[in-house]
């Protein structure tokens, strides 16, 4: 069973259910992955999801990236990469995935700039943050199109637009 434990701040709507949206994507973006059995075994497996603000994930950004300006999402693994296929189950029932942080203001110029709804736009960022927590990353451009690969599928499972289509057909 996947749980998202979501924090929303204040500057998210709340006209929006992020709760569902975040449960969507992450169920999304685990379902397309190589760990789609992860959700089925006998333990809660836990993604810690924070809507956050542009100086906390600047901060954080610095702190843990060297890089001191806010991005749209950071991902904070909490299960090595290479023990992800051999879990089990953890002494109170559930495994703690990581946390996956999001920077409003950003998340929202970005979408604005791809003409696309916020709600869209963090569901797609979410798919990308979990895919990070499971050990996918883009450093190379062989795992780019893996990790776009799968961000496109899951993305299509919540009939969502591929966010890539115009970077591919130019």
């Amino acid at each position: 069973m996947l749980r998202i434990e979501l924090n929303k701040g204040a500057n998210w709507s709340d006209e929006i259910d992020w709760q569902e949206r975040s449960e969507k994507a992450s169920t999304a973006a685990l379902s397309v992955s190589s760990y789609g059995q992860l959700a089925q075994q006998n333990f809660a497996l836990e993604i810690s999801v924070k809507l956050s603000d542009n100086d906390e994930v600047q901060q954080l950004n610095a702190a843990y990236r060297g890089k001191d300006k806010p991005t749209n999402v950071l991902s904070f693994p909490l299960v090595p990469h290479d023990l992800l296929q051999s879990l089990s189950n953890s002494d109170d029932g559930e495994v703690l995935l990581g946390d996956i942080i999001m920077a409003h203001d950003v998340c929202a110029q970005e979408a604005d700039e791809k003409s696309i709804t916020m709600a869209d736009y963090m569901s797609h960022l979410l798919v990308h943050g979990v895919l990070h927590l499971l050990g996918y990353d883009h450093e190379t451009e062989a795992d780019a199109l893996i990790m776009e690969a799968l961000e496109v599928r899951a993305l299509q499972n919540l009939s969502i637009a591929n966010p890539y289509i115009d970077r591919h057909t130019e």
